[in-house]
């Protein structure tokens, strides 16, 4: 997967010179009638009664949807929404864009995202982190002060919708993320990213229970609770493959089993060389995005490996953002985490030079983009252009029989360790 389509990778094992282990999620197929499967979900929800008993004529209602940096087919999930909601008029709907600090998306883009009707016909926000605007709820036990976009706080009713994958320190995505730090305020959203909760062990790949960045999500965002979380699976094609709704937690654990099932692979020794991408467009857009996919390869390769990476990055590092300005201030991956650790005040996007600098410390990484080299040497990062040489290259460097691992759909898939016996 790479960029809108794939890109083919042609091995020649030379009569075992190197072992190959393609790792991926198990397929499941999309649903039949997907409109259906979500009606159904809507009418029997896990742990809430059916959103139709919830949500009266004159409710405000405020609908928060992920930003099209998720492959989630969200047009068409509103608008089933809108349908199955049909006794509640246009003005009362609110369509918050969840950006967390992400910049907010173009006129284009929300067309896209939500389409044009919706755009003529509702409100919809760009949710801001950064404008002063958001409003105070109170503090978690562990102290974050938790701000949150005004709209979602004024409304009667509100409503998350949510894409559930695996995700490289919050366990996996959707659920109470949709608020935190979805539509959170920036100093909500930098104690939820800190050095310390990045660093957390727990911190990582399909982990819940102990992982103090998903508890501090869920607990900020019980601080004023969703009515009605509706979470989604989908496949490679962006095929709806699983409908989660009704109360956050339950809603999300379950499509969170569900993901699990398919993305988790066991594995049985670490591997000299893994290949990657980033699960293809929209998650390659950028470099800032592409953490992910070697995040995942860096779970089972050896220290001192390679990691080889195939990801787009048609929108470049990306120039919005603190992500490049952070990477590109110092040389080597121990000196870009302990100028992190030793920040007095963390800043935004921090947090994904540290995921990188742990992976860039662990192995040598290779990158298959449309990025300028001199952009990726500068990222520390080696430009290559020709992946089945590269391959050949590092599998020769690491002698007869190297171990190398496949991992075709990038950070949806979830490699895990297990000792034999």
């Amino acid at each position: 997967m790479y960029g809108r389509g794939f890109k083919d990778l042609i091995i020649d094992a030379h009569a075992g010179a190197y072992d190959v282990t393609v790792i991926e999620p198990s397929f499941v197929p999309g649903l039949a009638d997907e409109r259906e499967a979500v009606f159904n979900a809507l009418d029997d929800p896990l742990g809430t009664p059916p959103l139709k008993d919830l949500i009266r004529p004159n409710d405000t209602v405020a609908v928060v949807v992920p930003d099209s940096t998720r492959p989630l087919p969200t047009k068409k999930i509103v608008s089933w929404l809108l349908e199955y909601l049909s006794w509640v008029g246009p003005v009362n709907f609110v369509f918050i864009v969840g950006t967390g600090s992400h910049r907010k998306c173009t006129e284009e883009e929300l067309k896209a995202l939500l389409g044009e009707r919706i755009l003529k016909e509702h409100k919809v926000v760009n949710h801001n982190a950064f404008d002063g605007s958001n409003e105070f709820l109170g503090s978690t036990r562990r102290g974050t002060r938790v701000f949150v976009d005004r709209e979602y706080v004024a409304a009667d009713k509100r409503i998350l919708v949510g894409l559930v994958e695996p995700h490289f320190f919050a366990g996996f995505s959707g659920g109470p993320k949709a608020v935190a730090p979805g539509i959170s305020g920036i100093e909500t959203i930098l104690s939820l990213h800190s050095y310390e909760m990045i660093d957390h062990p727990s911190s990582t790949w399909a982990v819940l229970d102990g992982n103090p960045v998903y508890e501090e999500s869920l607990e900020a965002c019980s601080l004023l609770p969703p009515d009605f979380c509706l979470n989604l699976t989908v496949n490679r094609m962006r095929e709806i493959t699983g409908v989660f709704a009704g109360e956050t937690v339950k809603a999300h654990r379950a499509g969170c089993e569900f993901v699990r099932a398919v993305s988790v692979k066991k594995v049985f020794h670490e591997f000299d060389v893994v290949i990657t991408t980033n699960g293809g467009w929209p998650l390659d857009q950028n470099l800032y995005q592409t953490v992910k996919g070697l995040s995942a390869a860096a779970q089972v390769v050896k220290t001192g490996g390679s990691i080889i990476c195939a990801s787009e990055c048609a929108d470049g590092i990306p120039e919005h953002g603190n992500f490049k300005r952070i990477l590109l201030e110092t040389p080597s991956p121990e000196g870009l985490l302990e100028a992190i650790r030793s920040r007095k005040t963390p800043e935004v996007d921090q947090w994904q030079v540290q995921v990188l600098a742990r992976v860039l410390a662990k192995a040598q990484v290779y990158l298959y983009s449309s990025l300028p080299d001199t952009e990726v040497r500068a990222a520390l990062m080696t430009p290559v252009h020709d992946l089945e040489a590269t391959l050949e290259r590092e599998a020769r460097r690491h002698g007869e029989g190297a171990k190398v691992a496949i991992l075709p759909e990038g950070p949806f898939t979830v490699p895990v360790m297990v000792r034999r016996g």
